[in-house]
């Protein structure tokens, strides 16, 4: 099936403004990514402005990364101020599993803000659903993996997730799924080489930012988008790298480069998208 047309280029026309409270080891890349996609990031973490930073924008990413007691309440702070405003809110629950302090901290988040996108890969989304997940670090593990044959298992788990948080889920990985209440899909798109490179899940984020914060789609269909236009660069940049030469380092760029010149006609060309229910 086919990704709704026009959202790429709705981003470009309209330049939505988003505000990260994020990881400090990826946030230039966040940057980055979205100044290509077409967005404007603004990066403010300090709790006395956060309010009103968010305010001005049209959505907000949370990344908990780099999480510490001064960026919980900052988080804390314009999550609750964007729910106000009806503000989109993006969530990354980067590492959730991995330590008290990490677990406490994203459980806190989800008590005290409304999300509308959760996105992160397999563990860490068990970790926010059962309390218990195999994360190791920021990555999935082996255990947890999404594959063909446990599928339609992760897609329902998926959807009971969306139900019990009313947000859009997404999970990442070699196949991604997408979920809300009432639909599953999956994206078989992206390329190994986007694990060999720090951020591309935070990356992933700020892009549903950009898809949210450009306000004609609805969130499951910037869930989709986001997703698939994050998997198509990352085919788009390997392509290239192939025929350059380079590692990862000149894979990141070529992935920035190829987020600033994709088109709404090969997103939907090449976006290998499957509803599932």
């Amino acid at each position: 099936m086919k990704l709704p047309d026009g959202l790429l280029e709705n981003i470009r026309a309209k330049t939505p403004l988003l505000h990260f409270i994020t990881n400090y080891v990826t946030v230039n890349d966040c940057a980055n990514i979205t100044l290509a996609c077409g967005g404007s990031p603004i990066m403010a973490d300090e709790a006395s402005e956060v309010a009103q930073i968010t305010s001005l924008c049209s959505a907000l990413v949370l990344n908990i990364g780099t999480v510490n007691e001064r960026t919980l309440s900052s988080m804390l702070r314009a999550g609750r101020h964007a729910n106000t405003l009806g503000i989109p809110v993006v969530l990354d629950p980067a590492g959730a599993g991995a330590s008290d302090f990490r677990n406490n901290a994203v459980k806190l988040l989800l008590k005290e803000v409304n999300f509308t996108i959760v996105r992160g890969n397999i563990s860490e989304i068990k970790y926010l659903s059962h309390g218990v997940a195999s994360t190791l670090g920021v990555d999935a593990s082996a255990e947890d993996r999404i594959t063909e044959d446990n599928l339609k298992d992760a897609l329902r788990f998926a959807q009971n997730f969306s139900v019990a948080t009313g947000s859009v889920i997404i999970i990442s990985g070699p196949i991604d799924i997408i979920t809300d209440s009432g639909s599953g899909y999956v994206l078989r798109n992206g390329h190994p080489m986007m694990s060999t490179v720090t951020g591309t899940g935070c990356m992933s984020g700020a892009v549903a930012g950009c898809f949210l914060g450009a306000g004609s789609a609805r969130p499951l269909d910037a869930a989709v988008s986001a997703t698939a236009a994050m998997g198509v660069c990352g085919e788009l940049a390997c392509e290239k790298l192939q025929r350059v030469g380079g590692g990862p380092a000149t894979f990141r760029n070529l992935l920035i480069d190829s987020m600033s010149m994709l088109t709404d006609s090969v997103l939907r060309d090449r976006a290998r998208l499957q509803q599932v229910f």
